[in-house]
């Protein structure tokens, strides 16, 4: 039996038989009487008013730390960590030791890839014999407190890149869309067999070596342009500024697939089937074409280099930078890759507070640890609010406090390379969390600047905007963060969870669990992202100076977990994802304007939902007033019911087949582009059938697109139906 079951066994099953009284005289029974009275009376009398019960809730807000946060943040960064690596291992037992709570390391065994040589020069017509070598290097800044840490750091290089050698023209493809490469096309500007220089700014780097394969490239190479990631023309790069210097590169991952590539579709668990490392390389979720990252000044050499005609004005970069291209060359790029592609041991922390009541009722706080340098935004802004998070809750149970449902810390490792220390987890323990789970909370880069950005499932909204309204704005300490959040946007403004950005693609897209995710500040789009210069100094003059948003993104992220922890009646509202539903639908609907598709079974499924939800919202408030008038115990079983409705009416959005051709992704109404996997689709198994409707224009491709409708219905009647509890 596990230590999460035992709690429940501890309680006896009925209460002691009481001593019989021994009898007496009546007198005396009288006098003893009396005197109990007059006792009890002098008792109420001279004892002191009860105390109030804690308001664990301002306890917890009250006990905010910038400085701990700052302290957290320097000791996680004072090295590089990229997983499977030394480095990481120490930052795990640093963060295991700092959790506070009793804790553990699950290891797993999984593919990671690191780069071994690397080489990338630029020859031309006109440019004399000798061909041009980059250097492929990040330099340190003028008083770089981290530059004898820096040569630790794995060079720049793309995760999964195939290894070999290119010696071709250079064509330039823009963004790296699949748009951008049918444009070269329609212009005759031949991609086969040529090196693509592509820059970021659209789609993410993984997406632009599958589109230049897909194209005919050879090869790609990916570079930050000025334009997004270099400030103003003139302005001085960081450290005298947030901007990216000169030599800044961008590194990551090019698996467009989630977890351990040797174990698709299930863990990566000890003695378990795997594909072999080979075979596991020349899936198509690999890049198999060599690619590099380069910089921004490498890049503008490239581009100076670059004939043809003329790139459209979209295409151009900053007003400072060379006119860009499209080639193919007279440039011709000599890029050499060679990768290690390695099986690694990766280690996921856990830190568990079990619940009093509910033991068996998860409320998961989640981040990931690794970092591709040093990390100070990426990741560990939210590892160092979670500590910060996770002692605030440590001094509160020694005053007392318990949750009534378990909370359990979890600090990912391996995110970078394709979410895979989550993915690893949710799919070994699935079933048991498909039963337990309440919700999941993530933060991935808690703090990048100001303004707060928050992701949901829609029935997590409610809570979240009350929230917000009690924790202080770091940055305008006369209004909350609902406030400015409201000014900001004229209205709170939720992203949704569909893209496989960080690890709530696993609870949310595969397994269906309520989620959240949020950030202070822009997002994966700040300039120094996934670069060296993602560090300390960066985040302390220009990330967070003061470290303010740490502590409120901490009190956002606890306040969310002690409400789904400690309320007797979960906190969902489920007519906001009716309410979105529907405007989705009338969208759909208009895009099929002009063919046989109907969403009319959507409509009637989501009408259903509707009538779901104010149930379940009126069945919350008649037993909220219950409680409140001692009418109804805490644990009762009608709360116990509707808590279970509650929470598993999201698991009714997912399909077991899964969407077409992205089948580990489950969920129906949110899940990745299959053009850009940081984009979320709504509807993305429509989405799919429409856009391959729309190409081949054929009779059974639009009825494929009428099938999907039907699926994603009948998953929303599904969620209807556990939501209201009922039966056919």
């Amino acid at each position: 039996m596990s230590r999460l079951d035992a709690a429940s066994l501890l309680a006896p099953a009925w209460p002691p038989r009481a001593k019989p009284r021994p009898r007496g005289r009546l007198l005396c029974l009288g006098l003893s009487a009396t005197l109990a009275s007059l006792s009890l009376l002098l008792f109420f009398a001279l004892r002191p008013a009860p105390s109030p019960a804690p308001n664990y809730g301002a306890l917890f807000l009250s006990l905010g730390s910038n400085d701990t946060a700052a302290a957290h943040l320097r000791a996680l960064t004072l090295h590089p960590h990229v997983a499977g690596t030394r480095a990481n291992s120490l930052t795990a037992h640093y963060v295991r030791d700092a959790l506070s709570f009793p804790a553990h390391v699950t290891p797993y065994s999984v593919l990671l890839s690191y780069p071994v040589h690397r080489s990338l020069s630029l020859s031309a017509p006109g440019r004399g014999a000798a061909a041009t070598s980059f250097a492929l290097r990040q330099e340190t800044y003028r008083g770089d407190p981290y530059a004898a840490a820096a040569a630790e750091a794995v060079p720049t290089f793309y995760a999964y890149a195939a290894s070999g050698s290119v010696s071709a023209e250079a064509v330039y493809a823009n963004y790296g869309r699949e748009e951008d490469f049918a444009y070269l096309a329609a212009r005759g500007v031949d991609v086969a067999g040529k090196v693509a220089l592509a820059r970021y700014g659209r789609i993410h780097c993984e997406d632009i070596a599958h589109n230049a394969r897909a194209a005919g490239a050879a090869a790609a190479v990916v570079y930050t342009d000025p334009l997004q990631y270099g400030g103003a023309p003139g302005e001085a790069p960081f450290p005298d500024s947030r901007w990216l210097p000169p030599s800044g590169v961008q590194v990551g991952s090019l698996f467009r697939g989630v977890g351990d590539p040797t174990t698709p579709m299930w863990a990566s668990s000890e003695g378990c089937e795997r594909l072999s490392v080979e075979e596991a390389m020349r899936t198509d979720d690999m890049p198999l074409i060599p690619a590099l990252p380069v910089s921004a000044r490498d890049a503008m050499e490239i581009h100076g280099a670059i004939g043809g005609a003329v790139a459209p004005a979209g295409w151009q970069g900053r007003e400072d930078s060379p006119v860009y291209r499209l080639g193919p060359g007279p440039a011709v790029l000599n890029l050499t890759y060679l990768g290690n592609d390695t099986m690694a041991t990766i280690e996921n922390v856990f830190a568990v507070i079990e619940g009093a009541e509910e033991p068996d009722r998860y409320v998961i706080l989640g981040n990931h640890r690794d970092a591709w340098t040093f990390g100070a935004s990426d990741p560990n802004s939210g590892t160092a609010a979670m500590i910060e998070l996770a002692q605030r809750f440590s001094m509160m149970q020694k005053q007392g406090w318990r949750p009534r449902r378990t909370v359990i810390f979890c600090s990912w490792d391996a995110e970078e390379y394709g979410l895979t220390g989550s993915t690893e987890w949710v799919e070994e323990n699935q079933e048991m969390l498909s039963s337990r789970a309440v919700a999941y909370l993530n933060i991935d880069v808690s703090v990048v600047g100001p303004g707060f950005l928050p992701s949901t499932t829609p029935q997590l909204d409610e809570l979240l905007q009350e929230i917000t309204k009690v924790i202080q704005d770091p940055d305008n300490s006369s209004q909350s963060v609902y406030d400015s959040w409201i000014k900001s946007n004229g209205s709170p403004k939720f992203l949704r969870l569909g893209d496989g950005g960080s690890d709530y693609s696993a609870f949310v897209q595969h397994a269906g669990i309520p989620s959240m995710n949020l950030v202070f500040g822009e997002g994966p789009g700040y300039p120094v992202y996934h670069s060296l210069y993602d560090d300390y100094v960066w985040m302390e003059n220009f990330g967070d100076p003061g470290f303010r948003r740490h502590v409120a993104a901490a009190s956002i992220w606890g306040m969310m977990a002690l409400r789904l922890a400690n309320d007797e009646i979960i906190p969902f509202n489920y007519m906001s994802y009716a309410i979105e539903l529907e405007a989705y639908t009338k969208v759909l609907e208009n895009g099929l304007k002009g063919t046989a598709v109907t969403c009319s079974p959507l409509y009637n499924s989501i009408r259903d939902l509707r009538t779901a939800a104010t149930k379940a919202n009126n069945q919350q408030k008649e037993l909220r007033e219950q409680l409140l008038s001692k009418q109804l115990n805490k644990d009762s079983m009608k709360i116990r019911q509707l808590n279970d409705r509650l929470m598993q009416a999201e698991r009714a959005f997912t399909s077991r087949e899964g969407i077409v051709k992205q089948e580990w992704f489950k969920h129906l109404v949110y899940g990745p582009s299959e053009q850009n996997d940081w984009d979320t689709a709504v509807y993305p198994g429509i989405a799919n059938a429409i856009a391959s409707a729309r190409s081949s224009n054929t009779s059974e491709s639009w009825k494929s697109v009428q099938h999907e409708i039907y699926r994603v219905a009948r998953a929303v009647a599904q969620a209807s139906a556990v939501l209201s509890g009922r039966l056919t």
